[in-house]
């Protein structure tokens, strides 16, 4: 009978460090980071590359467009900055998803975690 106690009661409080754990919201740097992990961790890089890829071009062409003198110089490099630059923000909001995503697995974690703590 001690001994069903004495389990119960581990498992408790793995159960309480854990809840502590995850309870705690990580912050904006940190979920970023964490869409760098697992297995679609590859795509992510290749996003974040490609948006980079883009984006610095993208600034450039900014930096000229607004150094043009005359209206032809403006628009050569104002379109394909305006471009690049817009590819690139799609890009990048493509990833909030993502972030979203895991903030929503955390929740669950947190209510199944909640909802085994109330059953024992």
């Amino acid at each position: 009978m001690t001994h069903d106690n004495h389990d119960l009661d581990a498992l408790r409080a793995e159960e309480l460090a854990l809840l502590r754990q995850i309870d705690a919201e990580p912050g904006y740097f940190q979920q970023l980071g964490a869409i760098f992990s697992g297995r679609s961790a590859w795509v992510n890089f290749v996003l974040m590359a490609s948006q980079l890829l883009l984006f610095v071009p993208g600034v450039v062409c900014a930096i000229h467009f607004f150094q043009a003198t005359t209206a032809h110089a403006a628009v050569f490099w104002g379109i394909p900055g305006a471009v690049l630059l817009m590819m690139s923000l799609m890009i990048k909001l493509a990833m909030w998803p993502v972030i979203q995503a895991s903030r929503v697995l955390l929740a669950i974690k947190r209510l199944e975690l909640l909802l085994v703590q109330q059953r024992s």
